[in-house]
């Protein structure tokens, strides 16, 4: 099995910036790829970024081009999502997700193991 633990999510004013983290432990070997999703109250999970252990290879939703970015630390198996210029519509609770499969994956579906999830709100 694979445990995923999320840090770093908070209160921030639109504009600014936070730093979210994934640790994962356990049988990390398996997993091809991390991914980060969000849920918004009244709203299905959805896809926010992802990224290959291997060779780093990212994918974003729209929404967050531009503004997130997903990096990883493999001697440490933590994995990053770094957000600058939030808006409010980005408060949601964040997950970390692991998948096995080969292949960039934008479904919930797609991945294996969940973290419980760590809160983000942005005021405006």
């Amino acid at each position: 099995q694979v445990q995923l633990v999320e840090s770093g999510g908070g209160l921030v004013q639109a504009g600014g910036s936070l730093r979210l983290s994934c640790a994962a432990s356990g049988r990390t070997f398996i997993t091809y790829c991390m991914g980060w999703f969000r849920q918004a109250p009244g709203k299905e999970r959805e896809f926010v970024a992802t990224i290959t252990w291997s060779d780093g290879r990212t994918a974003y939703a729209d929404s967050v081009k531009g503004r997130f970015t997903i990096s990883k630390n493999n001697a440490e198996n933590t994995v990053f999502l770094q957000m600058s210029s939030l808006k409010p519509e980005d408060t949601a609770v964040y997950y970390c997700a692991a998948r096995r499969l080969p292949g960039l994956d934008y479904g919930v579906k797609g991945y294996d193991y969940w973290g419980q999830g760590t809160q983000v709100t942005v005021s405006s």
